[in-house]
């Protein structure tokens, strides 16, 4: 088999998959806001579109059609799981992280006793923060785990004073931020947490637009991304591995307590949209057979596709971390180069972000700026979430003629 740092993906072939690429309307612009969510893959289109057109009856029911849609939903949910490398039973599906965090956190706020604890950083994004500081109304001590103010860098060295005691239940982190862009080595911090005795909460959400996790490797007792960054539809994805899904309270109806995905779907599931997300798996199965051409199982597909897109987008930023670098008018949030630093790239401006954005726009240049729900990071750094920083974002899709207009465009409005 040949490793990944023999392949060069084929950008031709991956641009093909995407419909977006074919519309008129998106010639000639280059897309740099991703890390606020990717376009969808056609196999996730076409997914949807059939179930719409065929499928949409209410599923797991007596007839060959219902039957199907049931299918289509338990397809998605296996295949997500071989690819995750977690059990069928441990993948649900959300309308958003936000919403799943939040249903997440009250069963918490349930089984946790007063005086208990949980740590949160001021690294995330709302999606993992928010939720978790409400249950402080449950009488929960949360503590946070502070970046370095300067490089927005998390030092396990400042996590374990906070887990000194054995009061800390929980310890929630980004496996990447969306606005600091450093990539966390989260099996390392999950082995430390479980050491301390305590569950370990991880956001994916600006991870795994760059591959899936394997989460079963890393060990995580939940993970959570949004699918609509991964090339999928807008759902929430949490994988909640078994011993700690039996211990929470179960948060749907009663009559669904004893399936261990359906705990944490309060209401009932888009079918359409979670049928569609077994899209994303024929896409990073296409993506491997396209450049492998022999076959693994899906969990060692994954890994591989993991790394080829890993590898690409790590070529791209190379000369955008430079160039970058090479001005004095910018500061650069997270790592100023490529190692350990996801190509999401915010920069903190003398003029609003958000403005700067409107003035690529005109160049094809499509970013973004403002405080992107990261308000306590930007803080931390001393930025003024009002004023907001300009975000760069790409994943695999992105081509090097793109990062070279990128530049050229960053010449003209900075």
């Amino acid at each position: 088999m040949k490793s990944v740092k023999c392949m060069q993906l084929d950008t031709d072939y991956v641009r093909a998959q995407f419909p977006a690429f074919q519309e008129p309307g998106l010639r000639n612009l280059a897309f740099f806001e991703n890390a606020g969510g990717s376009f969808p893959c056609r196999y996730v289109t076409w997914r949807l579109n059939r179930f719409y057109r065929e499928r949409k009856v209410q599923p797991y029911g007596a007839y060959p059609i219902s039957e199907l849609a049931g299918g289509e939903m338990d397809e998605a949910r296996r295949r997500l799981s071989l690819i995750l490398g977690v059990n069928f039973d441990e993948v649900a599906f959300g309308p958003s992280t936000t919403q799943n965090s939040y249903v997440l956190a009250q069963a918490f706020g349930r089984m946790l006793t007063v005086g208990d604890a949980i740590v949160v950083t001021n690294q995330d994004h709302e999606a993992n923060s928010g939720p978790w500081r409400r249950l402080t109304e449950f009488g929960i001590d949360v503590r946070e785990w502070q970046i370095d103010p300067e490089t927005g860098h998390l030092n396990v060295d400042d996590l374990f004073p906070l887990m000194a005691d054995d009061r800390v239940r929980l310890v929630c982190f980004p496996h990447c931020s969306n606005v600091v862009g450093e990539i966390n080595d989260a099996a390392r911090l999950v082995y430390h947490i479980h050491r301390a005795g305590a569950f370990a909460c991880v956001d994916g959400v600006s991870y795994a637009p760059h591959g899936l996790p394997n989460v079963g490797r890393m060990n995580a007792d939940i993970y959570l991304f949004s699918t609509y960054k991964t090339y999928g539809p807008h759902q929430g994805v949490m994988v909640v591995r078994r011993m700690l899904a039996a211990q929470l309270p179960n948060q749907g109806h009663h009559f669904n307590g004893g399936t261990l995905y359906n705990r944490f779907t309060p209401a009932g599931p888009d079918h359409a949209q979670v049928a569609a997300c077994a899209g994303i798996a024929d896409y990073i199965d296409k993506l491997y057979h396209h450049h492998m051409k022999a076959g693994r199982d899906a969990g060692a597909r994954g890994v591989w596709v993991h790394d080829l897109m890993r590898q690409h987008e790590v070529s791209l930023l190379e000369p955008l971390m430079h160039y970058l670098g090479g001005r004095n008018d910018i500061r650069i949030l997270g790592p100023r180069t490529t190692q350990n630093r996801a190509p999401t790239v915010a920069l903190a401006l003398d003029r609003p972000g958000l403005e700067v954005a409107r003035d690529l726009s005109p160049l094809g240049i499509l970013a973004g700026g403002g405080d992107f729900y990261a308000g306590r990071p930007l803080q931390a750094m001393g930025i003024d979430p009002d004023h907001g920083v300009l975000r760069l974002s790409f994943v695999h899709y992105t081509t090097a003629d793109e990062v070279d207009r990128l530049i050229t465009a960053l010449d003209q409005v900075l």
